[in-house]
């Protein structure tokens, strides 16, 4: 009795001397939690807030402008690099470093799926950082001494991102019915399905990105996402939504909480010129009609970026953003109106299976106008005499610019392959509000939107002139790099295209950027 009393005991005792309430790793492993809880962190890492976007490409591409003289007016906004390194950090610590981690965890419990995850996570990631630096490490990262760490060349790199979205590609199509993302994904509640068009649409950007550079492999990418069964994102029930995780929109602290973000000059000059009904969606109209005596029945008024600023307070009545963007839960990462122009643009350049060119240029209009919730698209699209206003500041004539750009909205056959595409990069740009990174590559590489260039441009022989018809076309390596790993960063200098100077200067062009920005007739074709 005593015998079996004691076994008895004994079996039972894992059961009964077990924490009920206690996270056991058998529980992690089922909940997938040991794995998948990395990923909210690094998707919204994939953004950045004031340092990392508002006051650089944001400014840049004219979206917006700030009202305050930091560094007593001599900036990264007038092309001297003041904050650079953010975005790399960002990347770098919380997608880079999260996902090296998640991999080996993957990896090792066969969890394919959340492995091409996280690949998929870092393209998203380093696809914008080498869009601001050029070189980056990728290939190599984990690698070697932390003296010694080598930047791949800008050409390698998108091979590898295409490499990349193929092995995302091969394990998501064959696991569609997978669930075990659904706990972490805020995006698309772990639809694997949604998630292969997201990839194709990566796939698409970044072909598009490489058009001019190198028209073969764009074409060849290009037309592997947009003939892939999967479909692309060309409806917005299927944006690519980065969930906030219950912060509040960067834009909104920047505008509202520290007063240091408004509406770009540039913005005001298209979008009241072209009778733009998206406007009260983005922006907050003014409340002292002073501000637009040149347009009092459109009360919206713009700072533009790269300016002669004295008193901040002299800007803050104009336009701030949207009120709305205090109570956004997510941020527009890849949209169906992005990948209709990316078609439109597509079609023009011949690739296959692109479609009609002005059916796609006015598809990707109208979903912009419905995911901003704007009405009036039938007008807007048929408007074939609106063009963008001279921009007028109100507080010092020394920043006021005419507008280099004529274009309307219409659509029409007529016109050249050049003006088409100054269409449509013009309405990709308007639509790229608060998700500037690709648009500003656009620019670079197209020359479109024919944006103001800055009434004040302090850039010197310290990181490179930029001539005063000119723009700014990338951004200094970090200095903490140049510490830390001196041979690396070094060597991606040298990787950088045509730089004959040898030096890390902001006016060089990246990979992709073949254009001369400050010509009026930029050549694509």
């Amino acid at each position: 009795m005593l015998a079996l009393l004691v076994g008895a005991c004994t079996d039972q005792f894992e059961k009964y001397n077990t924490n009920p309430i206690q996270i056991s790793d058998k529980s992690l492993t089922q909940d997938f939690n040991h794995v998948g809880a990395y990923y909210p962190n690094m998707l919204y890492n994939l953004f950045g807030h004031q340092c990392d976007e508002d006051l650089l490409h944001d400014n840049w591409v004219r979206h917006t402008g700030t009202p305050t003289a930091f560094c007593s007016g001599v900036n990264n906004t007038t092309y001297v690099m003041t904050w650079y390194g953010d975005y790399w950090n960002r990347i770098y610590d919380n997608v880079m470093a999260a996902s090296f981690q998640v991999k080996k965890i993957a990896k090792a419990g066969n969890y394919d799926v959340f492995y091409q995850w996280a690949k998929l996570i870092e393209v998203m990631g380093l696809s914008k950082v080498t869009s601001y630096y050029g070189p980056v490490i990728y290939s190599k990262y984990g690698s070697g001494t932390t003296a010694a760490i080598e930047y791949d060349a800008e050409k390698d790199l998108y091979n590898s991102f295409f490499a990349d979205l193929d092995s995302v590609y091969n394990v998501f199509s064959v696991n569609t019915e997978y669930a075990g993302l659904k706990k972490f994904d805020a995006s698309y509640a772990g639809d694997i399905n949604k998630w292969l068009k997201a990839v194709n649409s990566l796939r698409l950007r970044l072909a598009i990105r490489l058009s001019e550079i190198d028209p073969t492999l764009a074409k060849t990418q290009g037309e592997k996402a947009i003939k892939d069964k999967f479909g692309l994102i060309t409806a917005n029930a299927d944006n690519f939504m980065v969930s906030l995780y219950g912060n509040t929109m960067p834009l909104a602290v920047i505008c509202y909480s520290w007063d240091d973000t408004r509406m770009g000059g540039a913005m005001e000059s298209f979008m009241v010129g072209l009778k733009d009904g998206r406007i009260s969606k983005m922006f907050a109209p003014v409340t002292d009609l002073t501000l637009v005596a040149d347009h009092p029945s459109v009360p919206y008024k713009g700072i533009h970026s790269g300016i002669f600023i004295n008193a901040k307070d002299e800007r803050i009545g104009f336009s701030k953003v949207n009120e709305s963007f205090k109570t956004a839960t997510s941020r527009r990462a890849i949209t169906a109106a992005e990948i209709n122009f990316d078609l439109a643009e597509a079609a023009l350049r011949g690739w296959d299976g692109a479609g009609d060119a002005k059916t796609n240029y006015e598809n990707g209009v109208k979903a912009s106008f419905a995911d901003w919730g704007a009405a009036g698209v039938a007008d807007y699209l048929a408007d074939a005499t609106s063009t963008p206003i001279n921009y007028v500041d109100p507080k010092n004539p020394k920043n006021n610019f005419t507008s280099r750009s004529t274009i309307t909205v219409a659509w029409n056959e007529a016109d050249s392959k050049e003006l088409k595409l100054e269409k449509i990069i013009t309405q990709k740009w308007l639509d790229a509000f608060t998700n500037a990174n690709e648009i500003w590559c656009d620019h670079r590489r197209t020359g479109y939107p024919k944006l103001p260039f800055n009434a004040k441009n302090d850039s010197n022989t310290t990181y490179g002139v930029v001539a005063a018809n000119d723009f700014l076309r990338r951004i200094p390596f970090l200095q903490s790099e140049y510490t830390s790993n001196p041979t690396g960063v070094a060597n991606a200098v040298n990787k950088l295209k045509n730089n004959t100077s040898g030096k890390d200067y902001i006016n060089i062009p990246l990979y992709f950027d073949v254009n001369n920005l400050g010509t009026d007739t930029p050549s694509n074709f």
